[in-house]
């Protein structure tokens, strides 16, 4: 059998961070970071990083591990968080994953094979993009009929993402996606994962807090770290710089719009992504979910989750 780990997870502004801290806390765990920005330095306000305090409270890893101008991607985050959760293991600590980039979850949950990475993924991915971008859907859909025809024949020369995703996965590995996803599938998975999710039953009032957060975040000094970050010569169109709250930061900076019309537009992102984030974690099928009524209620929750982790012979 695997071995077990918990995972925290859910949209944004949920409460992940305390609860993942109380639960490590009470099952002599630490936290590993699940976030793809988070993995970056000098980013803390935008990313709603965990506080010193946090941190000093239960033992945080995957955060401040890379530079704002690389380009980390899934593969790197995968064999970094891998390890982390394996010394853990090895010295008899419980991972607790926290986070809500369900792809990153999702891969190092499942020990997903990224053969031929080198951190080429998300360069590569640019490259296909801008020849997606000059090159047109059509041209691009016929380069991966090439050697996938049974993939293009279900996807529509508007459909950038999947036709760039398909021809990304055949350039790294040499399999066809269809393929690879098949081969994924049937690998067993590299932990035992007692999925913890939580969000709002009223989604206007998960609205409400992500409105409420990121004007915390700006009171706090968002718009002053961004600055921080160009002055150091911090490319504005890097991969970090394109998280929500830096890119409408960057613009605000530029003088092309305002303050106040940043802010509306890092809340409006923030809502979608939130959106986004519910889709995803809704296709986990064994996950406990902890949907608050309004204030989140911490004790409550931690008690359910105690109860669902000895379900699954955690404790």
């Amino acid at each position: 059998m695997p071995p077990k780990v918990i995972v925290v997870a859910g949209p944004t502004a949920t409460g992940k961070t305390r609860l993942g801290i109380e639960l490590a806390a009470a099952c002599g765990g630490e936290i590993v970071s699940a976030d793809s920005m988070q993995v970056y330095r000098r980013m803390d306000i935008g990313t709603a990083k965990a506080t010193p305090e946090e941190r000093a409270a239960v033992r945080h890893h995957m955060l401040d591990v890379a530079e704002p101008g690389e380009n980390y991607s899934v593969a790197r985050y995968v064999e970094d968080a891998s390890r982390c959760c394996d010394e853990l293991l090895a010295a008899g600590k419980l991972p607790v994953i926290v986070g809500g980039t369900g792809l990153y979850i999702d891969s190092l949950i499942s020990g997903r094979d990224f053969a031929g990475r080198d951190d080429g993924d998300a360069a590569l991915r640019e490259v296909l993009s801008a020849q997606y971008d000059r090159l047109g859907g059509e041209t691009m859909l016929a380069r991966l009929r090439s050697f996938d025809a049974e993939r293009a024949d279900r996807l529509h020369p508007a459909d950038k993402r999947r036709i760039i995703r398909a021809i990304e996965v055949h350039t790294l590995t040499g399999l066809t996606i269809t393929e690879h996803d098949e081969r994924t599938r049937a690998l067993p998975k590299r932990y035992d994962a007692a999925y913890i999710i939580l969000s709002f039953r009223d989604r206007a009032a998960l609205y409400s807090r992500i409105d409420a957060r990121v004007d915390a975040m700006v009171e706090r000094g968002l718009f002053e770290e961004v600055d921080g970050l160009l002055a150091s010569g911090l490319p504005a169109d890097c991969t970090s710089m394109q998280a929500i709250g830096y890119k409408e930061a960057a613009m605000a900076l530029r003088g092309d719009i305002s303050r106040e019309a940043a802010a509306e537009r890092i809340k409006q992102n923030s809502r979608r992504y939130a959106k986004r984030q519910l889709t995803w974690f809704g296709h986990e099928p064994e996950a406990r979910w902890i949907r608050w009524d309004g204030e989140p209620d911490f004790e409550a929750a931690r008690l359910l989750s105690t109860e669902f982790l000895h379900s699954r012979g955690i404790s």
